[in-house]
């Protein structure tokens, strides 16, 4: 029997890892400089269960703290310094657990973890996330002081582990977890990652107090930006498997929507309780059923919720035809990323990237016709791209340009731990796993002129790659502004006053704007999305 009075948890995000060389929001940096609503999650199913839970968040307690890292030069961290971290944790705890979302913030997170050993040598250290789930065993021999890993969702893994390490002090059946026994030997309790029999066990995030106001009040927001954005899931998971995504290994397909009633609620209890100016969906996939959509927006207009909502992670376009598209504007949806990764129908199959590019297109032009924000992302330099199915990307991104995107994100492969592809390098012997490795992914998409790039493909040059992912985005925001003027006003007037930041370029001018006028408390800034 567990004694929760007296076994506090504490669960800990460590600092974000930048490239000194970047261009305003590194890509590491941009997605991790926002609210932790992942640990917010596994807070509030663990006080659900009867544990007192501390939520230690080592980025949002140093948002605009930037150090340099004197062990891996070329880099700096964004917000709190370990020491300052571990400072936090309290002296009785009984488990820490540590978010491993990112691989490219491995070698910190190592040094955070191996650091809190030296301050808490009886407690049991845990880590779980995405980069922990891909690289289980590796993680486990690069920081011997990892006791255990949690691999895949991790709500309720952790619960688990929780009640059979302090019940019993044994964890050797608890399923979805790994660690190094005794014999330093590895064990991994299943090859499968459990999932929730229902997102609706899950009870709404638990944010400290005024922990979102620091966000707030820095700016950081998931790439666009109102004044209170609040990040939101409508979902969990995605049916697909594409090769380059770490989906089927973290999340497996189930996909689940979550219960309308239950969603309305938590979106006016954060009007009422925050007065938020926009949730930010951060949905793996969003929208695949038009029925759904269709639901969800009606309920929006029925419970007369006025605030703004956009779907920045990037969403696939079958359900998206001109009846969902209308609603979407009608419900005040301020911008929706359409991600088809590539403009080659041929580099879309090997890929497993299920989309048509016709239908695509068709799709994003009616969201312009009906005035929304529109982002596409895209991918050049897969290891198996000829030449030609490069140009077929980057003359596919001219053709959305000059049709009137506003923003065309294209970006470098990279081989994530956890999907085919990296396997795949992997078995070739393509990928050495060290931390040159691991920075090499917070480089990778980083800067907008990139003169030379490592490449993972034979038939492609990397420095030709590089320069010709420099010279495109340029040119896509270039035939962006010279077609419609009127964005130039409007880029103008977001960056003065600071309130929105309608695109992820607006987002990195803001924050150029603010460091060169000496501006610690950057207001108006957003952070992009790969």
């Amino acid at each position: 029997m567990v004694d929760y009075a007296n076994n506090l948890i504490a669960l800990v995000r460590g600092p974000i890892v930048v490239a000194d060389n970047s261009f305003g929001s590194g890509a590491s940096q941009s997605v991790q400089a926002v609210p932790a609503i992942g640990l917010a999650y596994i807070t509030s199913y663990l006080r659900k269960k009867g544990y007192e839970v501390v939520f230690i968040d080592g980025t949002g307690e140093g948002l605009n703290n930037q150090y340099p890292l004197q062990d891996y030069p070329g880099f700096s961290s964004q917000g709190l310094q370990l020491g300052e971290i571990i400072s936090r944790i309290p002296k009785q705890v009984k488990v820490i657990g540590f978010s491993g979302m990112f691989s490219g913030e491995w070698p910190v997170m190592r040094d955070l973890i191996s650091q809190t050993r030296e301050s808490f040598p009886e407690a049991l250290l845990v880590a779980g996330g995405e980069h922990i789930t891909a690289l289980t065993e590796y993680s486990l021999r690069d920081c011997p002081a990892l006791d255990i890993a949690v691999r895949g969702e991790g709500e309720q893994t952790f619960y688990k582990l929780l009640e059979a390490y302090l019940g019993t002090g044994s964890f050797s059946d608890v399923p979805a977890i790994a660690y190094l026994d005794t014999k330093n030997q590895y064990q991994q309790n299943g090859n499968k990652t459990p999932r929730l029999k229902s997102i609706d066990d899950l009870s709404w995030p638990a944010w400290p107090d005024n922990y979102l106001e620091k966000f707030w009040e820095a700016g950081k927001s998931y790439v666009t930006h109102t004044e209170r954005d609040m990040p939101f899931l409508l979902s969990r998971g995605c049916p697909f498997q594409c090769t380059f995504c770490s989906n089927p290994l973290m999340w497996t397909t189930k996909y689940q929507f979550r219960d309308l009633d239950d969603a309305m609620e938590e979106i006016k209890y954060y009007i009422k309780r925050y007065n938020i100016t926009s949730i930010q969906l951060y949905d793996l996939t969003a929208i695949i059923k038009k029925s759904w959509v269709m639901d969800f927006t009606q309920r929006m207009i029925d419970e007369d919720i006025k605030i703004k909502w956009s779907l920045p992670s990037g969403t696939r376009s079958e359900a998206l035809d001109k009846d969902v598209l209308m609603r979407l504007k009608e419900t005040n949806c301020n911008y929706l990323v359409y991600a088809p990764e590539s403009g080659s129908q041929s580099t879309l199959k090997k890929i497993k990237k299920r989309v048509k590019l016709p239908r695509l297109t068709a799709s994003a032009m009616e969201a312009k016709r009906q005035g929304l924000i529109i982002r596409t992302n895209l991918i050049i330099g897969f290891p198996h791209e000829t030449y030609h199915e490069i140009i077929q990307t980057l003359l596919y991104g001219l053709k959305l340009s000059f049709k009137g995107i506003d923003e065309i994100a294209l970006f470098l492969f990279s081989p994530y731990p956890g999907t085919e592809i990296f396997n795949e390098l992997m078995e070739a012997d393509k990928i050495k796993l060290n931390d040159d490795y691991f920075f090499e992914l917070v480089i990778r998409n980083s800067e907008y002129i990139s003169a030379d790039a490592l490449t993972f493909n034979d038939n492609v040059n990397g420095k030709m790659l590089g320069l010709a992912r420099s010279f495109f985005i340029m040119f896509y925001y270039f035939i962006s502004y010279f077609m419609h003027p009127s964005r130039i006003i409007r880029t103008i007037s977001n960056i003065y006053t600071g309130k929105v930041a309608s695109t992820v370029f607006e987002h990195r001018l803001t924050e150029l704007f603010n460091r060169r006028n000496g501006s610690n408390n950057i207001k108006g800034l957003g952070d992009s999305s790969q």
